[in-house]
């Protein structure tokens, strides 16, 4: 059994959003993204499914042509190989539901794009 608190050591950052592994199962892992109001993470994809869930704030969920703005306690998910892009509209916190198969390693390189 593991737990953790997406609310507990949050830290922000001015320069970039900031992306903290929380658990990693048998099954998936969790993922933790503080945002700055304004910050984004570009356009990128990966190739399994994911989900994603505003815990805290808002921010815009792009889609190809379409925009989804995900609110405090919405979620998304999509299928593998799609683009998609986030804009915080606010100051937010958002978790990010990753396939087993996924790494923390590919979601923090998308902030080099």
């Amino acid at each position: 059994m593991n737990t953790a608190s997406f609310f507990t050591n949050l830290k922000f950052s001015d320069d970039s959003v900031v992306i903290t592994p929380m658990l990693d199962s048998d099954f998936g892992k969790e993922i933790r993204i503080a945002f700055k109001e304004g910050q984004i993470m570009k356009e990128h994809k990966t190739k399994f499914p994911i989900a994603v869930m505003t815990l805290r704030g808002s921010v815009e969920f792009g889609v190809g042509e379409e925009t989804f703005t995900l609110n405090e306690g919405d979620v998304i998910t999509l299928e593998g190989n799609v683009m998609h892009e986030l804009k915080a509209t606010k100051e937010s916190v958002v978790r990010l539901s990753l396939h087993k198969g996924d790494t923390v390693d590919r979601v923090k390189g998308v902030l080099k794009l």
